[in-house]
């Protein structure tokens, strides 16, 4: 802890030195935010020494970590106590302090919800550069309900202390394929209401819509023993494993980490999926962030673009999304999807808020379904970039649903303060960052600051 004392005293002085006419920008070594930002007057903000696990206990099973630390690395550290968070984000690099602030989601969430509903205590770096510990139960007890959703413009997480649950050493899978969406979307709200499938309880749930008639479930429950256990992290691909088989086993680090090695199915293009290409990659390199990275350079020097023009093909729209829509309504955004933008995969994540979070505006209790959906889409003649996720936006909130930040959007900015909750989030920005040092959600996630 004492070290942890001087790295937030470095970030605190760093924070106080940035002139007051650049905006802030936290310095991390890898990112899974797809919002590109232009480039405006930022400086760097140094985060060093603020990505360790500093405690795990066994007894209260909770642990205390920094905000820039990994989930690849903390779960490593609460394995070893047989333990793991109540809900592991998907990819290996986000950080516990950026799933807080930001999107996190996971097939436990159908009962654990999102990940800062398992988090007892914050630290924080504010905008007016003081550094104050919130709880649901103190007086900066407003910050603390507001920081989900917030993206870094209330403050930084420094630290944490999140509650952790008791794991297995191996899941069981079972896939189930459904061929009409409606009966998909029932069996998961059975599913998740009941906690149980076939009679027996449930650990984990999601599922891949491959097509209008080709949709799974993957419904998954710990065990102590396993026949075998499958490795997708070398030739194999996880989710070409779900159309394959009815029934998988896997470590329960595995099991976490499934998506990761292929970055769910995008590692296709870069042709990663190719056996020739997978024979001599290096393991190290098969990896969310090195192909995070590799979009980052396509940005940058237009590579596929120059491509595509050259072919002759259509100008590619890029939609990278997350959306939650009732699970009621999920037959319907499919529906719409594929005859409107056409992508597959697309994963289903169930999940249910435990309560009220201002900035997340989910129906307590309520059963939603997180579809994420992450390529490049041909935009129609004449149309704009911008087209495809403005018709996608405007979907999810016909069907009462919520999109994440984490990437592009178009709403105009008295639209996106109806949605995302204008009038909780000012009071606390005017609160905490009363000067306006840090750019407020508005200009950061639509805007692109």
């Amino acid at each position: 802890m004492s070290t942890h004392r001087r790295a937030v005293e470095h970030i605190r002085r760093s924070y106080a030195e940035i002139p007051g006419d650049a905006a802030p920008r936290l310095a991390k070594a890898t990112s899974n935010l797809f919002r590109f930002r232009d480039s405006g007057k930022t400086a760097g903000l140094s985060a060093r020494d603020l990505d360790e696990v500093i405690s795990v206990d066994p007894e209260t099973m909770t642990a205390e970590v920094q905000g820039m630390t990994t989930y690849e690395h903390l779960v490593d550290a609460t394995l070893r106590h047989g333990l793991m968070p109540y809900v592991v984000p998907q990819l290996k690099t986000i950080t516990l302090g950026g799933a807080v602030t930001g999107l996190g989601i996971e097939s436990t969430s159908f009962r654990d919800g999102l990940p800062h509903e398992s988090v007892e205590e914050l630290e924080i770096l504010t905008g007016d550069g003081r550094v104050i510990v919130a709880r649901d139960d103190n007086e900066h007890h407003d910050l603390f309900r507001a920081f989900p959703n917030s993206y870094g413009t209330l403050g930084y997480a420094l630290r944490l202390r999140i509650k952790l649950r008791k794991v297995h050493p191996y899941v069981r899978l079972t896939h189930v394929r459904f061929t009409d969406a409606d009966k998909c979307m029932l069996a998961m709200q059975e599913i998740c209401e009941s906690m149980e499938h076939d009679g027996e309880p449930v650990d984990f749930v999601d599922g891949v819509f491959f097509g209008p008639q080709e949709l799974y479930l993957t419904v998954g429950r710990f065990a102590d023993r396993a026949p075998y256990t499958s490795d997708y992290t070398g030739m194999r691909i996880y989710y070409q494993s779900i159309r394959q088989r009815g029934r998988d086993w896997l470590t329960v680090r595995d099991y976490l980490w499934r998506w990761d090695t292929d970055w769910f199915w995008c590692s296709r293009a870069f042709g990663v999926q190719q056996p020739m290409v997978r024979t001599f990659m290096p393991r190290r390199w098969m990896r969310s962030d090195v192909y995070r990275r590799l979009v980052a350079l396509d940005r940058k020097h237009g590579v596929t673009a120059r491509i595509d023009r050259w072919r002759g093909r259509p100008v590619q729209e890029s939609v990278i999304q997350d959306v939650e829509v009732p699970v009621e309504r999920g037959a319907e955004f499919l529906e719409f999807f594929h005859g409107q933008v056409g992508m597959t995969p697309v994963w289903m994540c169930p999940l249910r808020a435990s309560s009220r979070w201002p900035l997340y505006p989910l129906e307590p209790g309520k059963l939603y379904v997180n579809f994420g959906f992450w390529g490049m889409v041909p935009l129609p003649r004449g149309r704009f970039d911008g087209h495809h996720n403005r018709l996608i936006e405007n979907a999810v909130h016909e069907l009462d649903g919520h999109k994440s930040l984490y990437s592009t959007s178009f709403y105009g900015r008295d639209e996106f303060w109806r949605l995302y909750n204008g009038d909780a989030y000012w009071p606390v920005k005017r609160e905490y960052d009363p000067s306006g040092r840090l750019l407020d959600l508005y200009d950061k996630c639509v805007r692109g600051r």
